[in-house]
């Protein structure tokens, strides 16, 4: 703040230098100029620019009932959010695996290898990994809703060369940006439903997201299958893709408003002082803005630092890219099995995803139960403290389910065995997958609080790095191992995992009084 002294002279000769110094001890006023405006204002004001003296001048809510405050939403606005913005969701996740489906269409035409076409696959994957580094600091300088549609929007327009390509240099370019501007609701999606749910929707509208999130990849091979195989041929997998996305996001678009309570009350701050003339209004956030340091620090730096020192972070990263892998492997592993061995064709060989998809929906279903059963009633306990633990039931359920369900597949995997019994393993591999990663993601929120974004970003980036990789080698793996002992293989790694969930469940506080980043809810 800048202080200069008036000091108001005065002119009569006759007045002695004694008696002018007293004057103007009278009337000198030191006087603060507003940064902003360059205007002089006096008093208390000073205090009131600094923000320290006077809360009046602080802009936040007008009261628990303020219409403006995205939790005062009905609810009814609030599940029709959390459902358009899931199926924007399902739209991004839906794009990584329908192509898996036209490796053979598009290595005929572009007169390549088939292995060379799961570049389609994994650049895109690829670019979910790097786009929420950019994602994530957009949503926090310029709110949620304007990062997220204008993704979604540039997604939709790299469907559009992808369709049309005729060379392999712009199909996996674009592939490679579609996923960056893709993964937009998948960084800020989970930030925005916090914005405006309660503890226990929460649970049911991140249920919601990370169904989405897994039903788009089962329901991939199914539609493309048909899709490709079809008089449309390979290129409408990607125009359906496009159409779905204007179908779902147009209307999310018109009913989701900004959420981001810093950002609504900088808005309103800036209004209320041309509203009123009185600069001095101002929004908490307007006192620590945001620059490149504190975002670089909290995107990148601490992300690296955390996830080199936190043991919880570190283990739940590795188990959920495990999983998140494994969802990745079955487009490859399903038609080995069914297509190669059973010697289905690629249409009905897609089929078997139905229950993946069935799986998933389950755990969705048993996640949302939970959180309105068990973990309603542990938060409503008044003789407890509720934990980061309290969350961890489903996880350690699906720790069981999914080596389940991997073995289940790897042993009737032989033709001779019906194909019904191999079939239905895939409820346990959906159900597994969701409950683990679904978990995960809650879990590592309550965890690290008001570091959650950074234990998110470093989990996303390395989540998509590893499983960008497992396309690459799932082919050789299956066909070298054979399908029986490659699955094994997954499933007897899912066993290594399960004691970490139980660890966490019974050690969990312990373990997050060393850190020197999460909450410590027993401190």
């Amino acid at each position: 703040m800048t202080k200069r002294s008036y000091r108001r002279e005065e002119a009569d000769p006759q007045i002695s230098s004694s008696d002018t110094d007293d004057k103007s001890q009278k009337i000198e006023q030191e006087l603060v100029l507003c940064p902003k405006c360059n205007v002089p204002v006096q008093g208390n004001e000073e205090g009131a620019l600094n923000g320290t003296d006077d809360p009046s001048i602080l802009v936040n809510w007008d009261g628990p009932e303020d219409p403006y405050n995205p939790k005062n939403m009905s609810p009814v606005r609030k599940w029709c959010i959390v459902l358009i913005t899931g199926l924007m969701t399902f739209c991004v996740t839906f794009a990584s695996s329908v192509f898996a489906t036209t490796y053979s269409a598009t290595a005929a035409e572009f007169r390549v290898a088939e292995d060379v076409m799961i570049l389609g696959l994994s650049l895109y994957v690829l670019g979910f990994a790097f786009g929420p580094l950019v994602w994530g600091p957009l949503s926090e300088i310029y709110g949620r809703k304007a990062p997220l549609f204008a993704g979604m929007a540039t997604f939709a327009i790299f469907q559009i060369p992808v369709a049309v390509a005729h060379d392999l240099q712009t199909l996996f370019i674009c592939r490679f940006s579609g996923g960056v501007f893709g993964s937009a609701p998948v960084a800020i999606l989970g930030g925005m439903y916090v914005d405006f749910m309660e503890p226990i929707s929460l649970g049911v509208a991140a249920a919601v997201f990370a169904g989405a999130a897994f039903l788009g990849p089962a329901a991939g091979p199914i539609i493309g299958s048909f899709i490709t195989q079809s008089s449309l041929g390979w290129r409408w997998t990607i125009w359906i893709t496009l159409l779905m996305t204007v179908a779902f996001g147009l209307p999310a678009a018109v009913i989701t408003p900004e959420t981001f309570e810093p950002v609504l009350l900088r808005r309103r701050a800036k209004e209320r002082r041309y509203v009123t003339r009185n600069w001095a209004l101002h929004a908490k956030a307007e006192e620590y803005p945001l620059d490149f340091r504190t975002l670089l620090n909290k995107y990148l730096t601490k992300p690296l630092h955390m996830i080199a020192l936190e043991p919880i972070l570190i283990a739940v990263t590795i188990y959920m890219a495990l999983v998140y892998g494994i969802l990745l492997l079955t487009f490859e592993a399903y038609p080995i099995s069914f297509e190669v061995r059973r010697g289905w064709s690629p249409t009905v060989g897609s089929l078997p995803f139905i229950c993946i998809f069935a799986g998933v929906v389950a755990g969705c279903l048993a996640i949302a139960a939970f959180t309105k059963t068990w973990y309603a009633r542990r938060i409503s306990d008044t003789a407890r403290q509720p934990t980061p633990e309290d969350r961890l039931p489903p996880m350690i359920a699906g720790s069981f389910v999914l080596p389940i369900g991997l073995f289940w597949f790897a042993w009737t995997s032989d033709p001779s065995i019906p194909w019904a019994a191999q079939v239905l393993s895939g409820l346990f591999i959906g159900a597994g997958i969701i409950l683990i990663f679904m978990t995960g993601v809650v879990y590592l929120i309550d965890v690290y609080a008001r570091n959650a974004n950074s234990a998110l970003a470093v989990n996303t980036f390395i989540r998509f790095i590893i499983a960008a990789s497992f396309p690459h080698f799932t082919s050789n793996m299956y066909m070298s191992m054979s399908v029986d002992w490659a699955t094994t293989l997954l499933g007897i790694i899912c066993v290594v995992l399960i004691p970490f969930p139980l660890l966490f469940w019974r050690r969990g506080g312990k373990i997050r009084s060393w850190s020197r980043f999460a909450f410590n809810f027993e401190g």
